[in-house]
């Protein structure tokens, strides 16, 4: 068969196109970053397509014409710069649906979530709902399927997240740590996604995809520490303002086009629970969903997930602390120019050339500093820093290198800050 995929390249998408291709279908891909994409999984058609912006029947038509089904695994956790719910959810949803009925897509298998509410004053599940309602509302041969906590190889949002907190040194920190959860592994997605395109489910199908026993978030923490193959530790029970707390900070990070897991419609769904009712996918499948263990058993971790569960929540601080070194710098030297200037002017350079030098190094600080926090500057902030560092120790170097020997080490300083630099171009990507 022809298939596409929406959202090819996320932890969802990836998995489903990996079965797809296993089972001997022709399958493409669609997403708005496809590059990474198309070097992993160059046997895959993609096509760059932002769905926010497809919510006409019409926009769609080129896209879907010649497949006989399509699997809808994108999705996006709260508004942003990059992120429109209602758009990616409802309005894209209802256009790509009566872009299938006019050209004759055969099967539409949709990816949504457990809690999907059009009454629900979370932007997130009443838009899935609204999506959800589109594809039900349709003639297709329509699977929606529902999945729990989806635990996979790969790490993204809230599965990162996760592994970072069981990685916490010496302690557990979680919030809401009682609150049950249902996992499902991204095998199982990908299985159901088989066989409903397959026609190997009963059409017209709403199913819950999660293990038959929920397990608190503490034990889900303590499951994925082992996993790590890290040392016992306690959970230590965050209050839950504080976790609202940070939720405003990672909402306000999100205006910034960072994807934080830690937003407030992750705590909304923590608080009512990840929990679904295994029924009606246990009535029409002999294939059980595997429980928290199994998955875990059947990815083994090695010392790079112990790397990136350690390194992930050290991210935030990493790209704090360039931009307060960076800010700090600049705002100093335009305060204290005249001081600054006269350093210069003492190894041989003009009153004049020597403050402009400062002021265009002091403002090029702030700028960089500044621009790192916006997600979609920040490689181009990175490599400013770089390029700003280089050229301040060769400058320094040809017309004062006395300071090399400074007992304040202002330029020997200057060569750690840019191997953070380099470590935060290393964990920059998000996916």
């Amino acid at each position: 068969m022809k298939i596409l995929v929406l959202g090819g390249y996320g932890l969802i998408g990836d998995a489903v196109i990996g079965r797809l291709l296993r089972d001997g279908h022709h399958v493409a891909g669609l997403g708005r970053d496809i590059l990474d994409a198309q070097r992993r999984r160059p046997v895959v058609r993609w096509i760059a397509a932002d769905m926010s912006k497809l919510l006409a029947a019409e926009d769609w038509l080129p896209v879907v014409a010649g497949m006989d089904a399509v699997v809808n695994a994108a999705g996006a956790l709260q508004d942003g710069p990059r992120d429109r719910l209602d758009a990616v959810h409802r309005g894209s949803v209802v256009a790509l649906v009566a872009a299938c009925e006019q050209a004759g897509v055969r099967r539409f298998v949709q990816i949504s979530a457990i809690g999907t509410d059009p009454a629900s004053a979370n932007p997130f599940f009443s838009t899935k709902a609204e999506g959800d309602k589109a594809v039900t509302s349709s003639s297709l041969e329509w699977t929606i399927l529902r999945p729990g906590l989806v635990i996979a190889p790969a790490a993204y949002g809230g599965t990162a997240l996760l592994r970072a907190l069981a990685a916490f040194p010496g302690f557990i920190p979680a919030v809401m740590s009682r609150q049950p959860i249902q996992t499902v592994s991204v095998t199982d997605v990908a299985e159901a996604v088989s066989r409903a395109v397959a026609g190997a489910l009963p059409p017209r199908s709403a199913l819950d995809l999660v293990e038959t026993e929920a397990h608190s978030l503490a034990d889900v923490l303590l499951a994925f520490r082992a996993w790590l193959g890290l040392p016992p530790a306690r959970i230590v029970p965050i209050p839950a303002f504080l976790g609202r707390i940070a939720a405003v900070v990672a909402d306000g990070l999100g205006l910034l086009g960072w994807r934080s897991p830690l937003r407030s419609a992750a705590l909304v769904a923590l608080a009512r629970g990840v929990t679904g009712n295994t029924r009606s996918w246990n009535e029409i499948s002999d294939h059980r969903l595997q429980p928290l263990e199994a998955t875990l058993a059947a990815m083994p971790a090695h010392v790079q997930e112990r790397w990136f569960a350690r390194l992930w929540l050290l991210k935030p601080l990493v790209f704090g602390v360039l931009s307060l070194f960076w800010l700090v710098s600049g705002i100093v030297g335009l305060i204290r120019q005249d001081a600054a200037a006269d350093i210069l002017v003492s190894h041989g350079l003009s009153p004049a050339l020597a403050l402009g030098t400062v002021l265009a190094g002091s403002v090029a600080d702030v700028v960089v500093g500044a621009a790192i926090l916006v997600r979609s500057f920040a490689r181009a902030a990175l490599m400013g820093m770089i390029a700003i560092t280089l050229g301040y120790l060769s400058a320094a170097t040809m017309l004062a290198p006395d300071l090399w020997l400074d007992p304040l080490g202002a330029m020997v300083k200057a060569i750690p800050a840019l191997c953070l630099v380099l470590v935060a171009l290393a964990i920059l990507d998000e996916r």
